[in-house]
């Protein structure tokens, strides 16, 4: 009778997690083919102005567009749209399965960091070509803010500004380190991480040559990725505080 009721139990939570994910959910769900027709699934996230600047969010590894479902809600309130994408390389987050890394498998496509890329631009075609977006902001974590930087790094003067949540020397591109590509960014740049991290990513900050960055490195041991934003983790304001400074700076 005890396994029994454990069993019941469980049942009825993954119930009521299901319903608070649908009662939490603030965005639209959508698809969008990538360049290698895989089809790319999204959450939209719209503020009250349809013509505000776009963010394109994305996740780490093993993760998916989950990840950015209390960040967006955030950034709408800041006055952002936002557009947070599953990648190929990833798997779930905040139980939101990644539907774009299913969709790759089925289609027999790597799902290496690197090949996540033209899910990337992809995206940013999307909120170009068909949401018409005139001012796009590219957001990165982990292996995608090394992305985020290399195509930042040869589309400069397309983007608003790019925001790289512990970037790395993760994958060479053409034989080239993303230190290399940063010499490239001109457009505003914001790169963060943990502490233990901060040491490793500056090479990559220093090469960046545009006039307005920004790198914060955290006080307190911090956490990879985008998730140091997270209501949940200790520290997440002053990473907040950080952001919303660099977000301020683009618009004046």
């Amino acid at each position: 009778m005890k396994s029994l009721s454990i069993v019941v139990i469980s049942y009825f939570l993954g119930i009521i997690n299901c319903l608070s994910q649908n009662v939490s959910f603030k965005g639209k769900t959508i698809q969008f083919p990538s360049k290698d027709e895989v089809n790319i699934t999204a959450d939209l996230y719209m503020s009250t102005n349809k013509k505000a600047p776009y963010i394109l969010l994305c996740h780490q590894a093993l993760y998916s567009r989950g990840s950015y479902r209390e960040i967006a809600v955030q950034l709408n309130g800041m006055g952002y749209n936002c557009l947070a994408i599953d990648q190929r390389s990833g798997l779930s987050a905040k139980n939101i399965p990644n539907e774009t890394h299913k969709a790759a498998k089925n289609k027999n496509k790597p799902t290496k960091y690197i090949n996540a890329l033209p899910d990337i631009e992809a995206a940013l075609e999307f909120l170009s070509n068909d949401l018409k977006a005139t001012s796009t902001i590219l957001w990165g974590s982990s292996y995608s803010a090394s992305l985020a930087l290399y195509i930042a790094s040869k589309n400069s003067d397309k983007l608003t500004g790019v925001l790289a949540f512990s970037p790395g020397e993760y994958f060479k591109i053409k034989d080239k380190t993303i230190a290399e590509y940063a010499s490239a960014i001109t457009c505003p740049a914001f790169i963060t991480s943990s502490k233990s991290e901060a040491k490793k990513l500056q090479p990559i900050f220093n090469n960046i040559p545009s006039k307005n960055k920004f790198n914060f490195i955290p006080e307190t041991k911090g956490f990879h990725g985008s998730k140091a934003l997270w209501s949940t983790k200790n520290g997440n304001e002053a990473y907040w505080t950080a952001v919303k400074q660099f977000l301020r700076e683009l618009s004046n």
